[in-house]
């Protein structure tokens, strides 16, 4: 192909709004032009972008891609398939896989599966204590050396306070970011749901607000003390977020997240006992959910990000407290914001692109502006038109999303990543 032209859209980035058209080069992954008419040349493709919106590429702080380890439920490939489905043109690749991210050769492999997939970029996350384990510190230096720019045990929190003031003091000068799972594993043992009315009334073991409040406030406080920054994990109570906004009316480097089922699903999604429904941390109140979209608009709630979390189908049909948590996340992130989140198209992109891609450090080719030269990491989205989640029409090899038969509103047309379509009029192209 000669050209990738992209016609009819309104560009949506950091600059604003305005009606115009895109070329692309795929031969340099670059955009080539950009104005308000363009007319195709021999050898162009292109994609009809009427009534959608083009912007910078989307990015996922929080995606568990199996690999290695547990292919039975998601391999790099299909989640790297569902990520551009879903508009992402990067993903952060959680380290909770088998052996774990805590050495080089892991990360490499990883990384090197992604560029095979050749559908986004997938950046390996780093382990902070070596297999998760919470005991000693995982090689920062060798990992950074290889280009991981954010650590995390998630699915496990450091529990071990002196462990992660080391942590931060390491971080600093590798100028790396930690990312906390925030739960305090001592009031969460055997629990499966939030502890409140709806649990006491089920007769389940209850997973307190405070487990995740205790670790997130011991955090903020090591921010405090040793003046490195900290990213925090799906956030999903409303005393989590008075927490960070008093840390940043602070001053204080911190950024967080919030994962789309906790702003849009209530704890009694679990009356019916469905595995569906199990995550970690667990699906909140209603007064959470307020809280987490009012963090959201404001901006203390930085990112929106999926935790995508796909499970083998046998796995989620086990008994509620023996089913794993996790939900799929990539290909309904973008409906669901438009949906359920009272904030223009706009507000919600910066918190899909440009902002978590500044957290991931990946700002110099992903979330930028749609201009002559820019790297071409686009996701082009219908933000009117209404469609019907299904699970057996999903990329991913597991079938958990909590959404099926709900009709959402807004959906990805096309996704350009490195100048080349991987998505097309909705469907993948590799």
């Amino acid at each position: 192909m000669t050209r990738v032209l992209i016609t009819g859209g309104t560009v949506l980035d950091q600059t604003g709004e305005r009606r115009a058209d895109v070329a692309v080069d795929p031969a340099s992954g670059r955009i080539a032009d950009v104005a308000p008419a363009l007319a195709p040349s021999d050898g162009d493709v292109v994609l009809d972008a009427t009534g959608c919106f083009v912007s910078p590429g989307f990015v996922d702080l929080h995606v568990h891609l199996r690999e290695p380890g547990k292919e039975e439920a998601e391999t790099i490939e299909t989640g790297s398939r569902g990520a551009a489905l879903g508009g992402f043109t990067a993903v952060v690749a959680m380290p909770n896989t088998d052996p774990a991210h805590d050495s080089v050769a892991v990360v490499e492999f990883v990384r090197a599966q992604g560029e095979r997939a050749g559908l986004c970029e997938v950046l390996p996350s780093g382990c902070i204590t070596v297999g998760r384990a919470g005991e000693r510190l995982a090689p920062f230096g060798e990992l950074a050396g290889a280009g991981v720019r954010l650590f995390t045990d998630d699915g496990n929190g450091v529990q071990d306070p002196l462990l992660m003031r080391r942590a931060l003091e390491y971080a600093g000068p590798l100028g790396i970011t930690l990312a906390q799972h925030c739960e305090t594993s001592a009031l969460t043992k055997g629990a499966v749901m939030h502890e409140g009315a709806c649990c006491s009334h089920l007769g389940l073991p209850g997973w307190p607000a405070l487990a995740e409040e205790l670790m997130l406030f011991r955090d903020i406080e090591l921010v405090r003390l040793t003046g490195v920054g900290m990213h925090f994990l799906h956030l999903s109570t409303a005393r989590s977020v008075e927490l960070v906004r008093a840390a940043k009316a602070d001053g204080l480097p911190v950024t967080a997240e919030a994962a789309p089922h906790h702003f849009t699903l209530t704890d009694e999604m679990l009356t019916g006992y469905d595995p569906l429904f199990k995550v970690n941390p667990p699906l909140r109140t209603r007064a959470d959910i307020d809280a987490l979209k009012a963090g959201l608009a404001d901006g203390t709630i930085d990112a929106i990000a999926t935790d995508h979390a796909p499970h083998a189908p046998h796995t989620k049909e086990l008994p509620l407290d023996q089913a794993p948590p996790g939900m799929l996340g990539l290909e309904t992130a973008l409906a669901l914001a438009i949906s359920e989140l009272d904030m223009p198209p706009a507000a919600v992109v910066a918190a899909l692109s440009w902002k978590p891609a500044a957290i991931a450090g990946v700002a110099d080719r992903h979330g930028r502006p749609v201009a002559v030269g820019e790297p071409a990491n686009l996701a082009l989205f219908d933000p009117s038109h209404e469609w019907t989640v299904s699970a057996a029409g999903m990329a991913s090899k597991s079938r958990n999303t909590p959404y099926g038969g709900r009709t959402v509103r807004g959906k990805v047309r096309h996704t350009i990543f490195r100048g080349h379509p991987v998505v097309v009029d909705g469907h993948a192209t590799r």
